[in-house]
């Protein structure tokens, strides 16, 4: 019975570890390209227009709206595992949360991007890819 726990046990911290370095991959190459796509002038406005793409496109919306929202809650979690485990937690949560559709949304994402840390790092990688920094009233 020990030896079937523990090799359990050993398969379980494998699965991790793969896990680990998986999240830490699909991180490093895909927060850069959201950081990126976030217009310089997005947390200017508190108000958000309905999309153009909504009225001529309603069922290709729909299905964008889910697949962004399946990859942002992804996103969080993924996030969420990094605060613990290799990777940049805060960012991952952060683009999670800006691809994801929740009552509160901007108000979170104003907050959350304001903390210096988050700040300068997302401006430092906008500025070192030509693109202008994030700017707030």
């Amino acid at each position: 019975m020990q030896k079937y726990l523990s090799e359990n046990l050993v398969d379980i911290f494998f699965l991790l570890g793969i896990s680990s370095v998986v999240i830490l991959v699909i991180s490093a190459l895909s927060i850069g390209y959201f950081i990126k796509k976030i217009p310089h002038d997005y947390f200017l406005d508190d108000k958000r227009g309905i999309s153009e793409y909504k009225n001529k496109n309603p069922i290709f919306w729909i299905i964008t709206l889910a697949l962004k929202n399946i990859i942002g809650y992804c996103l969080i979690m993924g996030g969420i595992l990094m605060l613990v485990l290799p990777g940049q937690g805060l960012l991952t949560i952060l683009v999670g949360l800006m691809l994801s559709d929740y009552p509160g949304k901007f108000k979170l994402e104003k907050r959350i991007i304001k903390t210096n840390l988050v700040l300068k790092t997302i401006n430092w990688y906008r500025i070192k890819s030509n693109i202008p920094p994030l700017i707030f009233k």
